[in-house]
């Protein structure tokens, strides 16, 4: 423990340059005698720390004692703390494993580079969930974590569609990330890899022994093809419908940027009016409902029949609602 402190106390000076022994005592959680008997230990070592005396004194390394991390350029180093996302470090129980290596990080890059990364991190934030929807519960991705990292078998109690429990073993392959949701892509054994959501885990146990995935699994490329068959199985009607100028943005909104894009490029030009008629794919005809009356009286359904007549349904029942 003592070891990684005075790391720790050699890193704090040699990234923030001169530092007091109460800010020392806070950053390291320890007291003050601490500091001084580390900092007399690192002296000892050969370490060249000095304290300034009086109101504004401190401890500080002789000008010129770094460690030089070579290789990065400039953007290369900023780039690095952009990747540093701290609710998911934290979710994965890495949260004090990736504060000391940012500060590693920071401590061996040259004075430019260090500068750079250090604006990086104050004025960009990555923050993944979207708006209006909280991050899931995931009390067992610290147990995946190191299943998939050591890659060892689970046995685990999943929630599926429905609210079905069912029991599987499972080898873990890798977790991946989606807007603020995380997933395990892992195989029952003799199986294809298919994808679990860690917040539907209700139990989980790691088996002994190890587990030897397939040499040629990639995980990246998985998960796109993963996202593309998702995509296409989600999708499983189209709807023609006519949007009112000037309501592109709100329409993108509600079904999706990507999906109306595509619609907006395929689509004819506007008539005299300005009303433009659209296909976009959607996801079940009565969903489709929900979404299009978001648009209110901005957009018209033409077909299929079924979604006009339950357009024409919903508008009725408005109606008898409100007179």
């Amino acid at each position: 423990m003592r070891a990684s402190r005075l790391l720790s106390l050699l890193l704090l000076l040699q990234t923030r340059g001169r530092m007091t022994a109460p800010e020392l005592a806070e950053e390291l959680e320890v007291s003050v005698r601490t500091v001084y008997r580390d900092v007399e230990a690192l002296s000892s070592a050969g370490v060249p720390v000095y304290a300034d005396r009086g109101p504004a004194g401190g401890y500080q390394l002789l000008d010129g004692y770094r460690t030089r991390l070579n290789g990065l350029t400039v953007a290369e180093a900023s780039s690095l703390f952009l990747a540093g996302l701290p609710g998911p470090a934290a979710e994965l129980g890495l949260a004090e494993v990736a504060a000391n290596a940012e500060l590693k990080l920071l401590a061996a890059l040259p004075p430019e580079p260090r500068s750079h990364a250090a604006r990086m991190r104050e004025r960009f934030l990555l923050d993944v969930p979207g708006w209006y929807r909280s991050p899931d519960d995931v009390p067992h991705l610290s147990e995946v974590s190191e299943a998939v990292w050591e890659r060892r078998p689970l046995l685990m109690t999943y929630r599926r569609w429905g609210r079905q429990e069912v029991e599987r073993l499972v080898h873990p392959y890798g977790l991946v990330l989606k807007g603020g949701s995380w997933y395990m892509v892992a195989a029952p054994p003799g199986a294809s890899p298919r994808t679990y959501r860690v917040a539907r885990i209700l139990t989980v146990r790691t088996l002994p022994g190890h587990f030897d995935g397939p040499a040629e699994f990639d995980l990246g490329e998985f998960w796109k093809a993963y996202a593309a068959e998702f995509r296409e199985r989600m999708y499983t009607a189209t709807a023609e419908i006519k949007i009112a100028p000037g309501m592109e943005e709100l329409l993108s909104y509600t079904m999706g940027a990507d999906v109306v894009a595509t619609a907006l490029a395929a689509g004819a030009e506007p008539d005299a009016e300005g009303w433009r008629t659209l296909t976009v794919p959607v996801e079940s005809i009565t969903y489709a409902r929900w979404l299009l009356l978001r648009m209110g009286a901005s957009v018209e359904v033409l077909g299929p029949p079924e979604l006009r007549a339950l357009m024409a349904e919903s508008v009725a029942e408005l109606r008898k609602m409100y007179g």
